[in-house]
């Protein structure tokens, strides 16, 4: 499947995406934000399209940013048919919330001839009311039955371009899920926890969610849905994917810090990973609080630095360069991995 030139399943990368959250009557605002997105290293935007006035949100996101698009589509088919002639590059709508079956058709034969994906979501609050009444609740296996539905909607109508996501606020019932999912059909699945909450607890959510996932083998692109700015999300997701191994780019190690501690190593590894964020090598970095978890703890380190008092030892794979004054260990140490 290929969204806007962006491979998704069949053993491409994992894309990370994120939503826009400015009201869609803000173009310009819309645009800034997906800028933004783009900036921090985002694959795919999602964009909200409640009404016909915010289908113009498409051409302006088109025009400024180089990454695929998505339409956010509920209840009116009408609003996916010009999300496409707009030029949008994938759909996410639910089949069966549109109405009769000459809509569902309309929405796939408008797909398929431009060659525009679909993504069914299925949530807790989507499933139909007599799946819930045949399981009792939004029960994992009601998830997935309620998004199968709506895949053999299109089906039914030779459209099978589809990506599934089946989300839960409920980390467990997430997992579960999705296991069941990736057993009963080959579509590509995209991973969330919904509603995961504020920064810190969608964070922790998530990664627990998204990635016991992935380390199985299971997802195929992902959101970190968080009560924060989008590019925290997208900061996020990536770091997911770094942490597993499927991503290039750096690896930050630090220590607890503890009384051994002369140095402000929380303040200097805030600052160390923050200026790595646009760093693509695929080195690790090391952080440590003092000789004790220095250069021998952290011997497998590319680079690293650790602690003394006021000042501080750089050092390559265990290997020690120099001292550098406490002040300086930062830029000094910046000035290194630029050398990698």
């Amino acid at each position: 499947m290929v969204a806007g030139g962006l491979p998704i399943g069949g053993g491409a990368p994992i894309s990370v995406q994120s939503m826009l959250n400015v009201p869609s009557t803000d173009v310009e605002g819309s645009v800034r934000q997906a800028r933004a997105l783009e900036a921090a290293g985002c694959d795919i935007i999602r964009a909200a399209i409640p009404d016909m006035e915010a289908v113009r949100l498409i051409p302006a996101i088109k025009e400024a940013v180089g990454i695929p698009l998505v339409a956010d589509i509920h209840f009116d088919y009408r609003l996916a048919l010009e999300a496409v002639a707009a030029g949008v590059d994938k759909i996410r709508i639910n089949p069966g919330n549109i109405g009769s079956e000459d809509r569902v058709k309309a929405v796939a034969d408008c797909c398929r001839t431009r060659g525009i994906p679909i993504r069914i979501g299925v949530n807790s609050g989507s499933v139909e009311r007599e799946i819930l009444a045949k399981y009792g609740s939004p029960t994992p296996e009601a998830l997935v039955e309620s998004a199968l539905y709506h895949v053999s909607l299109l089906e039914k109508f030779d459209f099978e371009d589809i990506v599934i996501s089946i989300k839960s606020s409920s980390v467990a019932s997430m997992i579960r899920a999705y296991e069941l999912c990736s057993t009963r059909c080959e579509y590509p699945l995209h991973l969330g926890v919904t509603e995961a909450g504020t920064e810190r607890m969608g964070l922790i959510k998530s990664s627990i969610g998204i990635g016991s996932l992935l380390q199985r083998g299971i997802g195929d692109t992902i959101r970190v849905s968080l009560t924060a700015d989008p590019v925290q999300e997208v900061r996020a997701g990536i770091d997911i994917l770094r942490a597993l191994g499927l991503r290039e780019g750096p690896e930050l190690v630090s220590c607890p810090t503890c009384g051994r501690t002369r140095i402000d190593l929380i303040r200097i590894a805030g600052e160390v990973e923050e200026r790595l964020r646009s760093c693509r090598k695929p080195i690790k970095v090391a952080v440590m609080g003092c000789v004790v978890n220095g250069p021998g703890e952290a011997r497998e380190a590319d680079i690293g630095l650790a602690g003394g008092r006021g000042e501080g030892l750089l050092f390559r794979k265990g290997e020690i360069l120099r001292k550098v004054p406490e002040e300086k260990l930062v830029d000094e140490l910046m000035k290194e991995i630029e050398k990698l």
